[in-house]
């Protein structure tokens, strides 16, 4: 994972890079399939804003916060990127097993014919 910190009007220390870096940890325990991420941080009068785009194979996720507090917009900013990484999981296990049922139902439907139609069916017995 290749993180890129960027801070406008502040100047990024080791404790909050520490901070941030301990948080994303956190997005890639769940999904480990990400390839860069992109954090702004930002300071305009009282409003701490964090942004994130998060690049995976297929998706491009973007997500940001506002908060008085830049430790709070952090934390505001790791839920919503966490929910949202969870729910392109899902959806990518989701299209993966809904592929494979298809195609064991059709190789399970070729090994037997198809009865005729009107034919009377043979009774097990």
């Amino acid at each position: 994972m290749n993180l890129n910190l960027t801070g406008h009007h502040l100047d990024i220390t080791p404790a909050l890079r520490d901070y941030i870096v301990a948080k994303l940890d956190r997005v890639t325990r769940h999904f480990d399939h990400v390839i860069d991420v992109n954090v702004v941080l930002s300071v305009d009068k009282l409003r701490q804003k964090v942004e994130v785009n998060l690049h995976t194979r297929g998706k491009d996720i973007h997500v940001e916060a506002i908060e008085p507090d830049m430790y709070a917009a952090i934390d505001a900013l790791i839920d919503k990127l966490d929910r949202q990484v969870l729910k392109h999981k899902e959806k990518r296990e989701t299209h993966r097993h809904e592929g494979a049922a298809v195609k064991r139902e059709v190789a399970e439907g070729e090994g037997q014919p198809a009865p005729a139609a009107g034919a009377p069916r043979a009774a097990n017995g």
